[in-house]
């Protein structure tokens, strides 16, 4: 037996759990609102077949009413005549009526009170049918509100698991590999140039440097001119060291000449 109790309850459960998740809010709440409106034509029908009752009852009770005023003007009438066995039996029917009255009566403020009760429900029923209307209306758009925010969440948490937005980081990172490298060229070749100039530069002083000791080792009047002290040193030291020491200097300034030359090609 406990074994079947426990195979029930594990079959109730997944029915359970199926049902639950099939169950879409908006569809649930149009067929509660329907279901509602359902009730409230059967709860009319009953009102309606209340009334009706009510109203035969009133009308058997009237009935009874008038015929127990007729038997009692027919027994007055009887007696009057002096059939006083004829006044009795009339008497009799009277009381039968009578009794029929009442127990009419009664059943018709019975009914009466039923009727007021089922009236209230009515009113009750509408009213909550109306607000069951207002909320309906206002759970769907909140149902349709929750559903879209769990679809942009979801769009949202499969964006970094997309092909597109994975090709769309590739795409980033070869433009800025592309960018990198392209700064990189352009100091590349901004310091190629301030090398070119620099040899520029370099060469003029070079040339500049040349040009002097060419003149110096021609000499003569047309030589470029010394500073004084300079001059008056060079003299000084023809005059005391003469001919000999002046071809030393020839030949250290034409070895020079000849290392600057070679310096000056190799740039």
């Amino acid at each position: 037996m406990g074994f079947f109790d426990r195979l029930s309850r594990l079959l109730r459960a997944n029915l359970n759990d199926l049902v639950s998740k099939a169950e879409d809010p908006v569809k649930i709440l149009d067929q509660s609102v329907a279901d509602m409106q359902a009730d409230l034509v059967k709860l009319r029908q009953a009102v309606a077949i209340a009334i009706a009752s009510q109203k035969r009852l009133r009308n058997q009770a009237d009935q009874a009413e008038g015929q127990v005023r007729t038997w009692y003007e027919r027994a007055e009438l009887a007696l009057k005549k002096g059939e006083e066995d004829l006044a009795k039996e009339a008497l009799t029917r009277r009381k039968g009526f009578q009794e029929s009255s009442t127990a009419l009566t009664n059943q018709l403020k019975g009914q009466e009170g039923q009727v007021e009760t089922l009236k209230r429900s009515l009113v009750a029923l509408e009213g909550k049918i109306a607000e069951a209307r207002t909320k309906k209306d206002m759970l769907k758009a909140r149902a349709q509100a929750a559903k879209a925010q769990q679809q942009l969440q979801s769009a949202v948490g499969n964006l970094g698991t997309n092909s597109a937005m994975a090709a769309f980081d590739r795409m980033e990172d070869k433009v800025q590999a592309l960018e990198a490298s392209s700064q990189a060229a352009a100091e590349l070749a901004g310091a190629d140039l301030e090398s070119q100039f620099a040899a520029l530069e370099g060469g003029n002083d070079v040339d500049d440097e040349l040009s002097v000791l060419r003149q110096r080792l021609e000499g003569g009047a047309e030589a470029v001119a010394l500073p004084a002290a300079e001059t008056s040193s060079l003299e000084e030291s023809k005059d005391a060291n003469g001919p000999e020491v002046e071809a030393v200097k020839v030949a250290e300034v034409d070895a020079e000449l000849e290392e600057l030359k070679r310096a000056i090609d190799k740039l």
